[in-house]
């Protein structure tokens, strides 16, 4: 099957927002997050030309996507051997207009994401896409059973560190 660049652009451009998602979630600078999402869009174009119309566009774009990042981000852990999980890095999820508890409440919440491994970061991103077991079992490459046993632990640990966090 025969990909065009014209294609491939609007594909990216339509579903950059994934891409920014993963980006801003698994790195903390700004040079960071343009460098793995040039490194995703680079990956994405040479595994373009193999894309299976039989699955999903975003099931596809998210493997890969992640696969990238969780590649990029296991190489920085080497270079830097300390994170900084600052505030200052934190994906700008919240409206200005939300109540100062459910801002605080969803920056808790993506500080919590933000320290899970790899793979469960990568989970919970899809699990807050709303994404099925299956598509995320699909896109990470594991087993709709695994999926539903690591959401329910992540969830379980999100639960404590929220109670004791309050």
């Amino acid at each position: 099957m025969q990909h065009n660049q014209q294609e491939f652009l609007k594909i990216i451009e339509t579903n950059k927002r994934l891409i920014f998602k993963i980006c801003n979630s698994y790195c903390q600078n700004a040079d960071d997050r343009e460098d793995l999402a040039q490194e995703i869009i680079f990956q994405l174009w040479k595994s373009w030309g193999n894309f299976n119309n039989e699955y999903k566009l975003s099931t596809w774009m998210y493997r890969i996507a992640l696969n990238v990042a969780i590649s990029f981000y296991r190489k920085e852990q080497k270079t830097t051997n300390t994170v900084l999980m600052g505030e200052e890095h934190l994906i700008e999820i919240v409206d200005e207009n939300l109540e100062e508890g459910l801002e605080a409440n969803l920056n808790a919440l993506q500080k919590f994401i933000n320290q899970l491994k790899p793979l469960d970061k990568a989970l919970m991103l899809l699990y807050l896409e709303e994404k099925s077991h299956k598509e995320m079992a699909e896109i990470i490459g594991i087993t709709s059973t695994n999926v539903a046993t690591k959401i329910g632990r992540i969830k379980e640990q999100l639960k404590q560190k929220f109670s004791t966090n309050n």
